[in-house]
């Protein structure tokens, strides 16, 4: 059950969004222990939440994440065997297996610096917009070591093998505007335009069927790591889970709008 108030994260959830912000301004958000355990709560309760249609993941400030908070992540837990073990299953599930497998579109709001291991839940998050001024980097190679956690991983996951070289192995910082060239986001936008522009997305993905959008969302993520042969199976498959489940009869609204009203013409202006 979602609380009334969380120390380290903010929830706010207006028409059908919610905004769930990292809370910790003074230090550029970066996470810490208590932040993991309060986010694995806030997605579980999201995940099933009547009012919840889309899940926006932003920062307060100036600051998206910094990643890690060295001293609360790192030096206070040195030594503590089982401790450090919990922290870190709790921030591995939320910034990844439960976020990149959310049942409700999620979208990263990158209002500022996005550091290290932030890179984690930003590329977990199935859309990412950015202020064309954000902050991006990775910098732990400037320190002597490599990018930790799960970092390594995820970036090649939404970069291609040369981009993530260059970034991980030089730790040269790049804005929101490379950002987007890079892919690692969907768009980058003039920071005073960037909240306008994550609604307008969460917008049009709360008019569409909502278990059409989860079966795609779970087809394309899912078909990436398997071969060809297996993904003709599967995606079939999936196909036919989504015309079971489909609460809405989208596909027969669909089709009645696109053969008969002829009211859903997509790519094609309806204006005389």
């Amino acid at each position: 059950m979602l609380k009334t108030s969380y120390e380290d994260v903010k929830v706010d959830r207006q028409d059908g969004i919610a905004w769930v912000t990292l809370n910790r301004p003074d230090k550029r958000n970066a996470m810490t222990p208590k932040m993991h355990f309060e986010m694995v709560e806030i997605l579980a309760a999201l995940e099933y939440d009547s009012e919840t249609k889309v899940m926006v993941l932003t920062g307060a400030g100036d600051s998206w994440c910094a990643g890690q908070d060295i001293k609360l992540f790192f030096r206070d837990l040195d030594g503590k065997i089982e401790e450090t073990a919990r922290v870190q299953e709790a921030s591995h599930h939320w910034r990844w297996n439960k976020l990149f497998t959310y049942r409700k579109p999620t979208i990263a709001m990158v209002n500022g610096h996005c550091f290290g291991g932030a890179f984690t839940q930003l590329i977990a998050c199935d859309f990412a917009i950015a202020a064309e001024d954000a902050t991006f980097g990775l910098s732990e190679v400037n320190w002597g070591i490599m990018p930790a956690g799960f970092v390594a991983k995820a970036i090649t996951e939404a970069l291609s093998l040369r981009d993530a070289l260059w970034y991980a192995m030089t730790g040269e910082s790049f804005d929101g505007r490379t950002a987007e060239k890079i892919r690692l986001v969907n768009r980058a936008v003039p920071r005073e335009r960037l909240r306008e522009e994550t609604i307008t997305l969460a917008t049009r993905l709360m008019k569409l069927s909502p278990d059409a959008v989860l079966a795609t969302k779970q087809a394309l993520k899912t078909v990436r790591g398997i071969p060809a042969e297996a993904s003709g199976d599967y995606l079939l498959a999936k196909a036919a889970e989504l015309r079971f489940n489909d609460k809405d009869a989208g596909r027969s609204k669909g089709m009645r709008e696109f053969l008969d009203d002829k009211t859903l013409r997509p790519g094609i202006s309806t204006k005389a």
